[in-house]
């Protein structure tokens, strides 16, 4: 057993998580649908040697599309397409289980994992708000217990899909004429509050098992079901000590879930800001935050809280009676990290959009790549980080800028890998491939 390594996650999203960073004169306006803009992104952190890269989604239009770019193209779709313009680097698509259905749902995530050959992983959403519920049918999204409740159940049922089929169920055997060994494929016959479903998955069991489960809500029920599911928890805390927190509560839970605290990773958010100099990475940070536009900001934000947006004066502090998190029904940890940091730090609204329209919450790190680096360390060597999920303010600058600057610098250290030694994304993340539940004779694979 090697000395304990970080682990890298590609967050990406269009010209990169600074609201304004498609408005540089560098930026593509358009990389948000070019195959081309994400192939390279892909590349560039798989010749870093990271774990994985992953896409976010949701079930409605994303942002404003008066204000920044707001498509998205189907993640299983466009990572089907870079599965094949890369060997190594994990894959994972976000997918809501409050607007979707475990058999299709399954069926696609697998798919991937087979074109891959075992680099598939799924980001685990419940999806808040009432614009994506009205898309399916609903007046308002479902309660936030109530969408808890459905995704314990579909995970439930996919995880048995995946299963349905033995390791072996496929002989192929010419000879014989006999393809697969029909008890090796069982229904699951689930009949459940949410689902119904007979099965099995016209699919058979793939490479990894089932595709790497990750998670990123932080409420309290969001905890509980990531110690019960999650193999990686992708979080946002903007300081140290609440990352310890956090850290240190996750893996309480996991074990109390009887689930081993070494397989499940944690990697919060991390928004580099990167120079020569500090004063360089400053102006950066200055030059692009000056370019937010207020009142689409203050919109959002109104949003987030679910408040009038006439209510939040950009040189005051938020309102003092807007509601708690117990009476809202949406993002309930996103709202929580909101509020409480600006609270705590007395923030204008001015002020706290400025900081949210460079990582939403997460935390931003402004400097050069040494500082950047030994922020990272401390962070992995104080019990707050497995790892993290890196999310350029730029893009592709903000990428290239790291992986050329603060990679080497880690892997000088031995705190990260200079060459893949597997094969698999639970290989990279070094996790257990998971026994077939379904199969009494499988046994979990350590990798």
């Amino acid at each position: 057993m090697g000395a304990r390594q970080l682990h890298f996650n590609l967050f990406l999203l269009d010209t990169g998580h600074h609201e304004a960073s498609w408005r540089l004169p560098g930026s593509d306006p358009h990389a948000n649908l070019s195959l081309a803009a994400h192939q390279h992104l892909a590349r560039v952190a798989e010749e870093a040697k990271f774990d994985s890269l992953f896409l976010a989604d949701s079930p409605a239009l994303f942002g404003s599309p008066e204000r920044r770019p707001s498509g998205r193209i189907e993640p299983t779709v466009l990572l089907s397409a870079l599965a094949v313009s890369t060997q190594h680097i994990g894959l994972i698509a976000t997918a809501s289980t409050s607007y979707n259905e475990p058999f299709n749902l399954a069926r696609r995530l697998a798919s991937v994992d087979h074109i891959s050959g075992g680099r598939a992983g799924w980001n685990i959403v419940t999806t808040a708000g009432d614009a994506a519920a009205r898309n399916f049918g609903l007046e308002g999204q479902p309660l936030h217990k109530t969408r808890y409740e459905r995704a314990s159940e579909f995970l439930d049922v996919a995880t048995r899909l995946w299963d349905s089929w033995a390791d072996d169920a496929i002989v192929a055997d010419k000879d014989t004429g006999v393809h697969a060994v029909g008890d090796r494929i069982r229904p699951i016959s689930h009949v459940g509050p949410h689902f119904s479903v007979e099965g099995p998955l016209n699919l058979p069991r793939s490479p990894q098992g089932h595709p790497l489960l990750v998670q990123a809500g932080s409420s309290d029920d969001g905890k509980e079901f990531a110690a019960r599911w999650a193999e990686a928890i992708f979080t946002a805390q903007p300081t140290l000590a609440e990352s310890q927190a956090f850290y240190a509560d996750i893996k309480r839970r996991v074990v109390a879930a009887g689930r081993n605290p070494d397989h499940v990773l944690v990697l919060p958010g991390i928004v580099p800001v990167l120079g020569d100099t500090e004063a360089e990475a400053r102006e950066l940070e200055a030059e692009l935050d000056r370019l937010i536009a207020p009142e689409y900001a203050v919109a959002q934000l109104a949003q987030l809280l679910q408040v009038d947006p006439a209510r939040l004066q950009l040189d005051e502090q938020l309102p003092a009676d807007i509601a708690t998190e117990d009476e809202i029904e949406g993002a309930k940890s996103r709202y929580t990290l909101v509020v409480d940091w600006a609270r705590r730090d007395r923030l204008t609204v001015r002020e706290l959009i400025g900081r949210l329209g460079g990582g939403r919450g997460h935390r931003t790190f402004t400097g050069t790549a040494v500082q950047v680096a030994d922020t990272i360390q401390h962070y992995f060597e104080n019990g707050a980080a497995d790892g993290f999920n890196i999310m350029p303010a730029v893009l592709p600058s903000g990428l290239e800028a790291f992986t050329s600057s603060v990679v080497p610098i880690l892997q000088e250290r031995g705190l990260f890998r200079t060459e893949y030694t597997g094969v698999t994304l639970r290989d990279h993340y070094g996790l257990p491939r998971p026994a077939n539940r379904l199969d009494p004779e499988a046994a979990e694979v350590a990798s």
